[in-house]
């Protein structure tokens, strides 16, 4: 089968365009013909090196959706979809004609989108509905502000969060676009600048939820949006990993901080996550992202380039 591999960490000039052995299912595992792919910035800082867990040499790729070619005959020619911490990191990922999973990580796709919309949601969808649904418990009638509203994880959490009922405010250094999923579904637009908790705070008195796709330089701006007792989530450390704030202030707004790493999850994880995604996506109250970009295979570099230069929309790999 074709695929990308990388030998060594660098820049997408390392990913080459290879020949493997296309694998075989067990006992415990099945095969997935990937029909197509996204390339996450995840997947970009794994070739950088980023990721200190990564086993070489690796085929790359955290998101599919495809149709499984070899397994249980119950499953055979069956659409799924997947995502996983390990697949692209301690396992073969996505970037290949054919992937190797456990049987456990299967789960059916939408059957209302197509392989290119179902292979762009995984990652941000999972890790906002991680943080979200399962850490924060987000109700009908709370609040929710999102800083990076913008962003894929963001927008993935602004829909999420529409669709449980809440009010959704987004935090961001620009307006949302009419046109995009997220930028629809808005009740407020506060921007990201000096004056942005007394803007949230006019609006809500402090958000339920706080869901913090920044972090690092976004951090102590996170925490101040929050009512008392309100739950703050955080998934990353943009600017600085270490951080400053005033516990004071902190135990006595009894807040709830909350760290989410999707990385954690494996494919098999994930997958009942992505089956809980699928009514959603089905009944049309969450709306696929925008695909921005799409490459073949063998144009895998220029994917990665794309998405490295920071593509607004996803970027997808489609496989012939």
């Amino acid at each position: 089968m074709k695929a990308i591999q990388f030998k060594t960490f660098g820049s997408p000039e390392v990913l080459e365009y290879v020949d493997l052995p296309t694998p075989q299912a067990d006992a415990d595992n099945v095969v997935v013909q990937v029909k197509a792919a996204s390339v996450n910035p995840s997947d970009v800082k794994n070739v950088s090196g980023h990721f200190e867990h990564t086993v070489l040499p690796r085929t790359p790729g955290r998101d599919f959706s495809g149709v499984v070619a070899d397994g249980p005959q119950q499953w055979l020619g069956a659409e799924v979809w997947g995502t996983g911490g390990d697949i692209g990191f301690t396992r073969d990922g996505t970037h290949a004609g054919f992937i190797k999973i456990p049987l456990g990580a299967l789960s059916r796709k939408p059957a209302t989108l197509s392989h290119a919309e179902t292979s762009a949601i995984g990652v941000n969808f999972v890790v906002a509905w991680l943080g979200t649904v399962e850490y924060a418990r987000l109700q009908a009638g709370e609040s929710i502000a999102v800083i990076g509203a913008g962003g894929g994880v963001g927008g993935a959490v602004v829909q999420i969060a529409k669709a449980r009922g809440a009010r959704v405010i987004a935090v961001d250094r620009h307006p949302l676009s009419a046109d995009s999923p997220a930028g629809r579904l808005i009740d407020d637009y506060v921007p990201f600048d000096e004056h942005v908790t007394e803007r949230v705070k006019a609006l809500t008195g402090g958000a339920d939820v706080v869901y913090d796709t920044v972090g690092g330089v976004a951090f102590e701006t996170a925490l101040s949006l929050a009512k008392r007792r309100g739950r703050v989530l955080e998934i990353s450390g943009t600017g600085k990993r270490r951080v400053e704030f005033d516990l004071i202030d902190f135990y006595h707004n009894e807040t709830q901080l909350l760290g989410v790493d999707s990385a954690k999850l494996g494919v098999a994880e994930s997958a009942p996550l992505m089956t809980a995604l699928v009514e959603g996506f089905e009944s049309g109250k969450l709306q696929a992202p925008a695909i921005a970009q799409q490459f073949t295979l063998e144009r895998a570099r220029d994917a990665y380039e794309a998405v490295a230069a920071g593509t607004r929309g996803r970027v997808v790999i489609t496989m012939q």
